[in-house]
């Protein structure tokens, strides 16, 4: 079987997904929600009604899955699952009134928690090798 420049793309992201850790998805996830942020805010900015609508609306499903999937557990969590609320609103009112500074604060705080669970994801990945490597 040979790939194609798509195919060979497709498989590998196929690959990924399966066999990525759950903090692994997840970074996926804060990753993929700050993608279709930009696209709806290069969208806003073409005046694209339908692609700001388009893009923003994936970013809060993603947010939702977000918040259906944390089990809240601990005042951590449930902070947590507070600024997911509140990254959701500002979502929401981006979408509705074209507010770009809504737009803005949700990009923010998703780039801050995506970039504090790359680094939970990091220490996770080196306490897996680590201890691996001590089983050998």
């Amino acid at each position: 079987m040979t790939f194609t420049g798509a195919n060979a793309q497709h498989a590998y992201q196929q690959n990924q997904f399966q066999t990525a850790s759950p903090g692994e998805l997840t970074l996926m996830l804060f990753n993929g929600c700050l993608k279709f942020i930009k696209l709806a805010e290069k969208a806003m900015d073409e005046k694209d009604h339908e692609n700001k609508n388009v893009n923003i609306s994936k970013a809060q499903n993603i947010i939702r899955e977000l918040m259906v999937t944390l089990r809240v557990s601990d005042e951590t969590t449930e902070q947590m699952m507070k600024m997911y609320d509140f990254i959701y609103d500002q979502l929401v009112q981006a979408n509705v009134q074209s507010d770009r500074e809504a737009l803005k604060t949700a990009n923010t705080f998703v780039a801050e928690f995506r970039d504090t669970w790359k680094q939970v994801v990091q220490l996770d990945r080196k306490e897996r090798h680590a201890s691996g490597a001590r089983l050998q």
